[in-house]
Formats: C-alpha cells, structure tokens, sequence
C-alpha cells in the first residue's frame, strides 16, 4: 500500500512538471510573454528538485542510517519528520532498527563490563596485548602481582618488567613455562602460560600466569617426605643386618668382659661365621652403593642435544637391541609409525626412556598367554604422541599415584628410578610422560612431546 502511495505521488509529480512544460511550449515564442516564460522556468526548476528530493529521500535517510550505525551513534532520531504516509512504514522501521543497535550496544557494554568484573575476580593474572604493541586488556590480579599500573602499550610494560617481557618474548605458542621473578623485594614463582590467537584482522598475545610459589613449596615438603620415607626405608633396610652382623662378630671376638679373644680360642666355626658375616654386610654394603649410585643417577641429567629424528628408525634401533629378550620370551612386537613422523629430542635420553618402559612392558605381559607390546606414534590436538602399550595385567589403582616417585618399584629387583628418571627427562624435553591402566586390561604409557 505504501509503495502504491509512492508511485502515485511520483506520477503526480511527474503530470504536474508535464503540465508545466507543455504551457511554456505555449508560450515559449511569444515575447510580450516573457515573464510568464521566466515564472513557468522557475516553477519547472522547483518542479524538478522536489521530485529528485522526493525520490532520494529514501536514500538519504537510509545513508544517514548506515553512518549513524558505523559510528555508533545511536542519538539520531527519524521521528517528527513530517514526509507523509508513504514514508511513515519506512522512517518506523529506520526508528525499530536504531532501538535495535541501541539495545545490542548497551547489552555488549554490559556484558563487557560484567566479564571484566569476573576476570578482575579470577585469582590469576590476565594481559592480553594487540598486534605487540597495545595492551587491550591487564587485570586487578596482574596489577596486584607485578605491582605495576595498567600501561597502554607493551613498550612501556617491557621498561617497567623488562625481565619478565624478555621471557614472554621468546616463549612460543601454547608454551608453559616457570619463572622466578623479584618485584620490589618479592621474590615470586610465576607460572605463565602464552597463547596465541587471532580475532579477525588482528593477532593477539594472551598472556596467563600466577604466582604458585606457596603451592611449590607445599609441593617440595610433601615430596621431600615422601623421599625421606623412601630413603630412611632403604637405608634401614641396609643398616639394620649391617650393625647386627657387626654385634654378632663382635660376640665372637670377645670374651664375656668384652675383652678381646685370644687368636687361639677363636674356633673354626667362629672363622665361618666371621666369614659369613663379612659376606653379608659387602653385599649390604654394595647395595646401599648402588642405591646412593641410583640416587645420584636421578638427580643430574645432562643437557640435551636436540636434534631432528624420525621416530620409526628410533624405535627400530631400540627393538633391535631388545629384540633377543622379545624372542626368548616369545613377545609379540607391534609397530605402527609412519616414516615421515618426526621430533627433536635428545636420541640417548629418549632412548633410555623407552628402554625403561619396553622392558617393564615386556616383564608385564610374562605370564600371559598371548603377550603383546604394541607401540604406536601419532599426533593429538598440539603434541606429539609415541605410546607403549601391553596387555599385561595393568597396575593396581592404588599404586598409580606412586609408580613415578623415586625408588617406588611394583617389582622386588626393581630399583625405583626408571620410572622416575624416565619422566624427568620428558620434563627436560618440555614433556610429559603419563599412564593410563584399568586392571586386567594392561597399561599404556605417553611419551607426550609438545610442538
């Protein structure tokens, strides 16, 4: 209907200017008309510009619009403009169509403002930095940690925390990484996590961290008992035959006065006994050796010689060297990597590793019927993954926790460390080695690389 309107309007306009220019045909070569000629000009000229403003109107307001919503201001109005019915449909629509934007600008405004409420909340310190230079967005818990001001730019973050941007700077996408920093006479353990992202044309930084230096500490007494127990077990285990052997030879050395014994009445069966005794505490003795040795091994690895390897020729080489002990207890060994699946690690110590868990795999799967190790690399969201898996009677759920504290060993020869040693060195690889078993279902080991 409003369209028809319109249209109507539009022809009326156009017959009146016909109208219009038929009379100055008319008149057009009679001179003693000549006013008339230059009232008809003039009514035609008006004639003219009303109805191109009459048609563009539509086009004005609807500009005035869009502009209106580029910028953001939603004060203009389109009402009281007295344009007739045919534009009352249109300007009521321009008019829903502001209150619309109004709304959704003062719903995102307060969405805004209440997520930056929560983040300001969260025990954890947020910095989110625009294409490296503007810091669009640094939180109460960053401000409270590093004890500086919002700054603008990262430039002026660099100079008020250099060391701390330093370290953020070469830290790469999705990495972890623990820092100790000391900000006005505190010292903090930082743990920062940086994530890289981009939100249509721009790149963005997203910089978390905390400060978990009670948590380490809390952490460092618990493992630190936990050790203790362990060491003060082995080390009596060791010293308590140790020093009763040692009273035993001392009984048979000395008379009732605890005075020595002529060599003469040291009898035959005394010697055996000395003999045996002195056995027993060199074998103690070099246990508690290799106990200590064991200890030091844990405690001091080298430093990594990265290099570029596939890891099917890795594996190859390390069941070749294993292969025998595969054979003899007849094992099957499964291997499922492709060729071009590559990690830069440290050969001899991810060698070890895997030493380490394809022997507890092999003595796992001993007494099954059909033992199997199956080994298998692949990719998973953002690591890189080699799993070892048996299908040997899996771990006991209460010992899971346990298996990677030092000198914790589910076998009796077993010395506690390999476990231990073996997810120290995924640490150093900036790693992690996990396990997942179900009883009577075997268990799988993660040799998890991040990339």
């Amino acid at each position: 209907m409003v369209s028809k309107r319109f249209a109507l309007l539009v022809i009326i306009r156009i017959v009146l200017l016909m109208l219009t220019l038929t009379a100055l045909a008319f008149i057009f070569a009679k001179t003693e008309l000549f006013f008339n000629q230059i009232i008809l000009v003039s009514v035609i000229i008006i004639q003219v510009s009303e109805l191109i403003r009459f048609i563009t109107y539509t086009n004005r307001e609807l500009a005035k619009l869009l502009l209106a919503i580029r910028y953001s201001d939603f004060s203009i109005s389109f009402k009281g403009k007295k344009r007739g019915k045919s534009f009352q449909e249109l300007q009521e629509a321009f008019v829903e169509i502001i209150d619309a934007f109004k709304k959704v600008s003062v719903e995102k405004e307060a969405q805004f403002k209440f997520l930056k409420v929560i983040v300001d909340h969260i025990n954890v310190g947020i910095i989110a930095i625009k294409e490296d230079y503007e810091i669009e967005l640094m939180n109460q818990s960053a401000t409270d940690t590093l004890k500086v001001t919002v700054p603008n730019y990262w430039k002026q973050f660099q100079q008020l925390l250099p060391h701390f941007a330093e370290e953020i700077t070469h830290m790469d996408d999705n990495e972890r990484k623990l820092m100790e920093l000391n900000i006005k006479g505190d010292s903090l353990q930082i743990s920062v996590h940086l994530t890289k992202i981009k939100i249509l044309s721009y790149r963005y930084n997203i910089i978390t961290f905390q400060d978990i230096k009670s948590e380490i500490e809390q952490k460092e007494i618990e493992a630190w008992h936990k050790l203790i127990r362990i060491l003060t077990h082995e080390i009596m285990n060791s010293v308590t035959p140790i020093t009763s052997l040692s009273e035993t030879m001392l009984m048979l050395l000395q008379t009732e006065e605890k005075q020595q014994k002529p060599i003469s009445e040291v009898t035959e069966e005394d010697m055996e006994d000395l003999t045996f005794s002195l056995n027993t505490i060199q074998k103690r003795s070099e246990g508690l050796l290799h106990f200590v040795d064991d200890y030091r091994r844990l405690t001091k690895i080298k430093q990594l010689e990265l290099e570029k390897l596939p890891v099917k020729a890795v594996i190859e080489d390390i069941t070749n060297l294993l292969q025998s002990e595969f054979k003899r207890d007849n094992i099957a060994l499964q291997i499922d990597i492709h060729s071009d699946f590559e990690i830069a690690i440290d050969e001899k110590l991810i060698a070890q590793v895997l030493i380490n868990l394809l022997t507890n795999a092999r003595h796992a799967v001993e007494d099954e019927e059909s033992p199997m190790v199956y080994i298998k690399a692949y990719y998973e969201e953002r690591n890189k993954i080699i799993e070892i898996r048996d299908n040997g009677c899996g771990i006991e759920p209460q010992k899971m926790d346990q298996i990677f504290i030092p000198f914790f060993s589910t076998k009796e020869q077993g010395s506690g460390i390999g476990l231990s040693l073996s997810k120290q060195i995924m640490k150093k690889h900036k790693g992690d080695l996990r396990v997942r078993s179900e009883q009577g279902q075997g268990a799988s080991f993660f040799l998890v690389f991040r990339y």
